[in-house]
Order: structure tokens, then sequence, then C-alpha cells
């Protein structure tokens, strides 16, 4: 894929000045053998008082903004980001002999370091979730009877997007796996926590990812993107041999392609990409608007 230039923007507008609290940012890609920064920049209006960065206890990059009680009535934050992609391909994934079929078992080593991603996180009291997993369990005509792992992830991946109805939300949260069964819709954060969850259920290691997605269009090229123009969510199962592999269950997509991770956690809590606080007038708060614009090649005005 090369070279890709992301351009986050957040503005949050006030009827009057508000005094501005610590705000929690989750913008910077991860660094891999798949994902390599060229560069980064973040600008905020008006400036903090103190920024820095840390990283939390999965390792994904935070940023920590302080403005010891600066007053404004808008406060603007930008992330620019150029970032060099090498993706692996739907055919790329090489698991273990062992893994190649389901059900199978993790090594006895790997097991305590994977340990709560194995779990479920969320009630399934009649088993909705389990029943619809489930059914992705079903041998290919002339195998044996046996059932191939990836075609199963990748059959889950693909009834989701082909099953369901994508509504974007802007709201704060997601819905249950449940919920999002029984309504037939949902945001990619509803999609991806449901097939984590679907996933766990038949004893995969399943994580929750947000970050970015490339859409070809912008560039007049491919498919349309579902989810593009803003924050984008997936899911990740950890397969022997081939480690931890990105299903898209919004765009159906299996490998790491038009995908760029910024946070990767255990639950789809865990992954805010921007949190704050203020203090004055609940009516005050007139509202927030936020842009992502990913485009092939190097931005002119990113950097920093």
């Amino acid at each position: 894929m090369g070279i890709l230039t992301v351009t986050h923007k957040t503005t949050y507008d006030y009827a009057n000045p508000v005094v501005l609290g610590p705000h929690r940012m989750m913008f910077r890609p991860r660094d891999s053998h798949d994902l390599r920064l060229l560069e980064t920049g973040l600008v905020m209006e008006p400036a903090p008082s103190d920024l820095r960065w840390m990283h939390d206890v999965f390792g994904n990059s935070v940023a920590l903004a302080r403005f010891d009680g600066i007053s404004a009535s808008r406060l603007t934050i930008e992330s620019r980001i150029v970032l060099e992609q090498f993706p692996a391909g739907p055919g790329d994934f090489a698991l273990e002999d062992h893994a190649r079929h389901y059900p199978f078992s993790y090594d006895a080593a790997e097991v305590p370091d994977l340990g709560r991603t194995m779990e479920r996180h969320y009630p399934d009291p009649d088993h909705k979730v389990d029943e619809w997993a489930r059914q992705f369990v079903r041998a290919e005509p002339g195998s044996d009877g046996l059932v191939d792992t990836l075609p199963m992830l990748r059959a889950m991946t693909a009834a989701i997007r082909g099953g369901f109805t994508y509504q974007s939300r802007d709201a704060e949260g997601t819905q249950s796996p449940v919920e999002t069964l029984e309504r037939g819709s949902g945001s990619c954060r509803d999609f991806a926590l449901l097939m984590m969850e679907a996933a766990r259920s038949l004893g995969f290691a399943a994580r929750f990812v947000s970050g970015y997605l490339y859409d070809p269009v912008a560039d007049g090229a491919g498919d349309v993107a579902v989810g593009a123009g803003a924050t984008h969510a997936w899911m990740q199962v950890y397969l022997p041999g081939a480690g931890w592999v990105e299903f898209d269950p919004t765009n159906g997509i299996a490998g790491g392609r038009n995908l760029i991770r910024v946070a990767v956690t255990r639950d789809a809590s865990q992954a805010v990409p921007l949190a704050g606080q203020w203090t004055g007038a609940p009516a005050d708060y007139r509202g927030m608007t936020v842009s992502v614009n990913v485009t092939a090649g190097r931005s002119a005005d990113a950097g920093g």
C-alpha cells in the first residue's frame, strides 16, 4: 500500500468560555514490522500548558494534555501522521499445522499471556451469541469433516458485513453483542465487539482494535470502505503461526489491508480516541465535530 497521510481533527465549541481540564488522546499509530511512522504532529488550540506521552497497560501511545485553568470558547485538536504500511495479504497467514483446523488448543506457555483475551466480557444468558457463532463451525465438502480455521473466521467476518446494517453513531460506548444481534445493525465498534465475543465463545483469544481506515475511493481507486471519515474499529484473533490477525467485519476484511492500528485493547471501553474535561454551565456545550482524512502519499502540510 505504501505511504499514507492521516489527518484527524476534533473541534469542541462552547457558547461561552469554559475552563479546560485534562484531556487524554489516542491518535498515534503503533509502530511495527507492518507499519512505520515517518512523521508525526499534534497541534492544539489553545496550546496546553503541558503535554506528555505515556504507554498504557497494552503498550498503546497515549498523549496527556493539561491546561492549568486556561479558558476558551473553542478547543481544536489536530493530529497529522505520515506512515508507511506493509499489510499482510489474505494469503500471507501461515498457521501452525495444529491450528489449521478447528478446534485446536493454544500452547500452554502462551495461555497465561493471552489471559483475559480468551474470556467472555458480556452476558449472554440465552446463548444467542453462542448459537450465532456455532453456525460457522462447519466442514466444507471434501474436507473429511475437518473445519478450516481461517475460512471459518472469514465466513464470520463476511456474515456481519453482508447480514447487518451499518449505522454510524456519534454517541459514546458500544451496544452489547446480544443487542447488535437483536437489532441486526450497529456501528463499526458494535460489529467488532460482536465478532470478538463470538470468537471468544469458540475458544479463540481476541482483542479490540481502534484506528483509521483508508478509503481507496478518496484517491479514485478501489471499492468504497464503510466507516471512513471517522475513527474506525475492528478486531484481532490470535492464531498460532500467524500471530494476531486483523478482521474488519464492517468491511469484510481479513488482514491489515486499509487498516491503521492505533489502540489494541482487551475491551472496547479501553480504546477511546479522545476524552477530556471542562468546567462551565451545561448549556455552554454547543457540540463537537470530528473529521478524519486518510489519503495515499505524503500530504504537503503533514509533519511536525
